[in-house]
């Protein structure tokens, strides 16, 4: 079976005030979390995502869909659909979704472990949804999908 080639994939951690962001790739199958846009009632800060999109150059967009514990779809969804259409039309990329249930708890771990350790200083929010981008896409590389109820 030929192999694939190498592909970059920018991944959003969707929030009505803050969209994580984070990069990575299907050579090393890990993500790097690069902080976050901010997002208001008007919408994201389209320059800091614009300056990613630039910087990378991605194959591939991905943007978390919220689901809630039972499976059911999120109250968030149509406002991170509406932001994933929106990101793939100005980015001219193909666009996945991924399951995002817990995410942000596991990114919150994981920076308080890495704090607790003495490997990194204060966390702040934009960390956390950076962090939680660079889990959606590492959920991705994975093989895991949408994989809603």
């Amino acid at each position: 079976m030929p192999e694939r080639a190498p592909r970059v994939i920018l991944a959003f951690d969707f929030g009505l005030r803050r969209i994580g962001i984070a990069a990575g790739n299907t050579v090393t199958g890990a993500a790097t979390a690069l902080g976050a846009a901010l997002a208001t009632a008007a919408g994201p800060h389209w320059p800091t995502i614009d300056r990613h999109l630039r910087h990378y150059q991605p194959d591939l967009l991905l943007v978390g869909r919220p689901y809630n514990v039972d499976g059911s779809i999120g109250t968030l969804e149509a406002a991170a659909g509406e932001f994933a259409a929106a990101l793939a039309a100005r980015a001219g990329r193909p666009l996945a979704r991924v399951d995002e249930r817990y995410s942000s708890l596991e990114a919150s771990a994981q920076l308080k472990q890495a704090r607790a350790a003495g490997t990194r200083g204060r966390i702040q929010r934009a960390d956390i949804d950076g962090a939680a981008a660079a889990i959606l896409l590492e959920r991705y590389l994975r093989g895991e999908r949408d994989g809603g109820g």
